[in-house]
């Protein structure tokens, strides 16, 4: 950078691979010769749910969730092949929990904000550690993480005024985007506080 060698860390070179060089799940099941692949399959696959504190309209949690979501959540996933949603993006008719909760059994990727301590947050994730699949967590700085989930990584967010934020906004893209490969790396080894104590316990989502 201007002249100078900088050096990386291998995460976040890998993390700065085109999206092409990244293959996803349902890419490589659809290599197998008699794979069957549903287009909900490949939906799912290629999806990150974004479990966050949402609130009403102009809301401070609102303008929270939006701020994390475009300046942290989208650019960290830019190089995945994953969609990022959330609640109030699902377009699809119907109940709208229904909705939530197969988002969060058969997502690829789960991202899940627990600032705010939000009680919906944590119940909808305490049904992806029943899943044991791929989850992120994050929090702004401001609130402790709970004693029952503050072994498992978090990507803590600095908050406190805008002269803290916006230095390190580069920075909290790549912890997150380090996050998710590592997620997405172990997708078969996914480990949560019901895991430790049950480690055969694994809800299985219908098809």
């Amino acid at each position: 950078m201007s002249g100078a060698e900088r050096i990386v860390s291998k995460d976040l070179a890998l993390d700065q691979l085109p999206a092409s060089a990244i293959p996803t799940r349902a890419q490589a099941t659809i290599q197998q010769p008699n794979a069957v692949i549903t287009s909900e399959h490949a939906h799912f696959e290629s999806t990150c749910f974004y479990i966050t504190p949402i609130g009403s309209i102009d809301s401070e949690q609102r303008k929270h969730s939006d701020l994390f979501l475009g300046s942290f959540i989208e650019p960290a996933l830019s190089s995945f092949n994953l969609t990022v949603i959330r609640a109030d993006g699902i377009d699809k008719p119907g109940v709208i929990t229904k909705q939530i909760i197969e988002y969060i059994v058969k997502s690829r990727l789960v991202i899940v904000d627990l600032s705010y301590h939000n009680p919906n947050v944590f119940y909808e994730l305490a049904i992806r550690h029943m899943m044991r699949l791929p989850i992120v967590q994050i929090i702004r700085k401001s609130d402790n993480i709970p004693f029952d989930i503050n072994q498992m990584r978090t990507v803590v967010i600095d908050t406190t005024d805008i002269f803290t934020l916006v230095p390190k906004i580069a920075t909290y893209q790549s912890e997150i985007s380090s996050q998710i490969r590592r997620a997405l790396d172990n997708a078969d080894a996914v480990e949560t506080p019901i895991s430790t104590y049950f480690p055969g316990l694994r809800a299985i989502a219908s098809a």
